[in-house]
């Protein structure tokens, strides 16, 4: 019998594995699935990033492995981007690293930082990838609840000094997955002064920062940590850019972080296909119509749904930000988010996130992906009608 790690039992359950498996007997049963379980993009990588991928193909030195020191263009592109975009010098040799998307860094981050039964301060709900690094780390979790009353922002003052007397690091992800909310720039400022006072180190998954509907552009964790003394943020290429399939990302932030995250990633992989990058530094370089666009696309789609759900007596908050809906169920169901999407999709083939996979805290709602064209929506909507009221 083979004997495996300890480490391994926190990550038996997923809510994207747990979703997959209802989905296949769904459509094992002949449902006509509409997914709306998944935040990936359905909309196409821009045209002039994928000529830019293809022609790197007849590039025979394309083809070799790629090493740190030869993604210099695509780390100076991304530096210049940040640069451009927020007003704060990057230094692309010291201060960015090429990452398989930003789930690598998330993950990742803990190993660099943690010693066994350190503490990592978590937002629940919060992407699943957060936790399954502290795991493998070693690492103890404290979750910071994040409650509609409180917008959807952590209470610091709610941690506890026993646990901060052992903890190293805060991870945040605003805009936020799952519960679309976003934060401020004085919000990041107390948070920064927060870590700097227990001397954390800050985390921020920033995969969301052009999905955004109204107000101003959201703040990069930077702007409130300027001269980068404990802060390191992930970017995907995923969101903004529809690239979600080619798993690509970068690190961005203190040099001292960047260095010791390379360190671990040399240990585990190298770099992407060249061409990708090649991809990315396009898309990153050059006409950024693609990203109002996606924004466009995805709130005429919120629009559909939120007003498709209120018709059917769904009343759910239009959210600022991201691709997503968090929607509090009705409250029969209020404890039960998982029994409720497993029974939703393999009735009617809609296919959601049940709240409590993101946590504790996300217990009683369940995640909408923005992921359909709005005629879809609108038929995903009258099906759940029909399900509510059998149930």
């Amino acid at each position: 019998m083979i004997r495996f790690a300890q480490r391994l039992a926190p990550l038996e359950r997923n809510v994207f594995a747990d979703m997959d498996r209802a989905k296949a007997t769904a459509i094992a049963a002949g449902r006509d699935l509409i997914d709306l379980s998944l935040g990936s993009s359905d909309l196409p990588t821009p045209q002039p990033v994928l000529d830019v991928i293809a022609r790197s193909l007849d590039d025979q030195a394309s083809h070799q492995y790629l090493l740190f020191n030869n993604t210099r263009t695509f780390r100076r592109a991304a530096a210049q981007w940040y640069t451009d975009r927020y007003g704060i010098h990057i230094d692309p040799e010291t201060e960015v690293l090429p990452l398989i998307g930003s789930q690598e860094g998330t993950a990742h981050i803990p190993l660099a930082l943690l010693e066994p039964g350190d503490f990592a301060l978590l937002q629940d709900p919060g992407y699943p990838s957060h936790s399954g690094g502290v795991h493998l780390a070693g690492g103890q979790i404290h979750p910071m609840p994040l409650l509609a009353e409180n917008n959807f922002l952590p209470d610091f003052s709610q941690i506890p000094d026993r646990v901060l007397d052992h903890a190293k690091l805060m991870v945040l992800s605003y805009p936020h997955n799952p519960t679309s909310a976003i934060a401020s720039l004085d919000f990041f400022r107390e948070a920064v002064a927060f870590c700097e006072r227990y001397d954390l180190v800050l985390v921020h998954d920033f995969p969301y920062g052009d999905l955004v509907f109204s107000g101003d552009r959201p703040p990069s964790i930077l702007q409130a940590d300027t001269e980068k003394q404990r802060s390191i943020e992930f970017f995907t290429m995923s969101k903004s850019y529809n690239m979600g399939g080619f798993r690509v990302g970068y690190a961005i932030g203190n040099a001292e972080l960047i260095l010791a995250l390379r360190r671990i990633k040399a240990a585990v992989d190298f770099n992407q296909y060249r061409g990708i990058l090649n991809g990315a530094i396009e898309a990153l370089t050059g006409d950024q119509t693609v990203v109002s666009q996606t924004v466009e696309t995805f709130r005429a789609r919120r629009d559909q749904l939120v007003e498709s759900l209120a018709a059917i007596g769904w009343i759910v908050p239009k959210p600022e930000a991201t691709m997503y809906l968090w929607a509090k169920l009705p409250d029969r169901w209020a404890t039960d988010s998982i029994n409720f999407c497993v029974r939703l999709v393999q009735e009617t083939g809609v296919a959601l996130s049940p709240g409590a996979g993101f946590g504790a805290s996300g217990e009683g709602y369940v995640r909408f992906a923005l992921v359909q064209e709005p005629d879809v929506l609108e038929v995903a909507a009258d099906r759940l009608a029909l399900f509510l009221a059998k149930t």
